[in-house]
């Protein structure tokens, strides 16, 4: 891992990439969703905890479910995506440490629920980044998203209370139309500092 990718790489994961609100009826690959998996499940996590967990929602009666849920300005365009995902994380991820992190046990450092909970979030949060940029990588394109109910949507497809929902992402081919002009971005001296 000494070379840098190509320009082109950059552009699909990076630069070129849009948040699409609009998509395209071409359906997706169920195997691309595997292939979203199977890339995300390399990137770091702490004491590698992996609790991100992921429902898609590809059929309309799965995003009939979703919809009392959704905010005015997220319903149509989640109901016309080929898939939704459901980006959650377990808030039990530590039960899975023997398993995950067999080098020493870890499961006491998250005893704490705060701890556990604070733990949980980041890391399928930083999971769910890995999963925007492994989409794009597998050649769809994302519409990640607030503007939903998160008590609606955790009772609905996680009623044990384990999972909790982060963010919906809408994945498929967009569809430029549906695109906003590109809004700016702060230059490096305006957030970054080096020591």
């Amino acid at each position: 891992m000494t070379h840098m990718l190509e320009d082109a790489a950059l552009d699909q994961l990076f630069r070129a990439a849009r948040t699409h609100n609009g998509f395209t009826d071409r359906p997706v690959d169920p195997d691309l969703l595997r292939q979203i998996h199977d890339l995300v499940r390399w990137g770091p996590t702490s004491a590698n905890c992996s609790p991100l967990r992921t429902v898609f929602l590809t059929t309309p009666a799965a995003k009939e479910r979703l919809r009392p849920a959704l905010s005015a300005g997220n319903l149509d365009k989640t109901m016309a995506a080929p898939v939704t995902a459901l980006l959650a994380y377990d808030s039990r991820f530590a039960d899975h440490l023997p398993r995950l992190f067999p080098h020493t046990d870890a499961r006491p450092w998250f005893a704490a629920p705060a701890v556990a909970q604070e733990t949980a979030f980041r890391n399928a949060t930083l999971q769910a980044g890995y999963f925007i940029l492994a989409a794009r990588a597998v050649g769809l394109d994302c519409g990640p998203m607030s503007g939903f109910n998160p008590e609606l949507v955790n009772a609905e497809f996680f009623p044990d209370g384990r999972y909790k929902i982060n963010f919906l992402c809408n994945l498929g081919y967009g569809d430029p139309a549906a695109l906003f002009a590109r809004s700016p971005r702060f230059d490096f001296e305006d957030v970054c500092e080096i020591i």
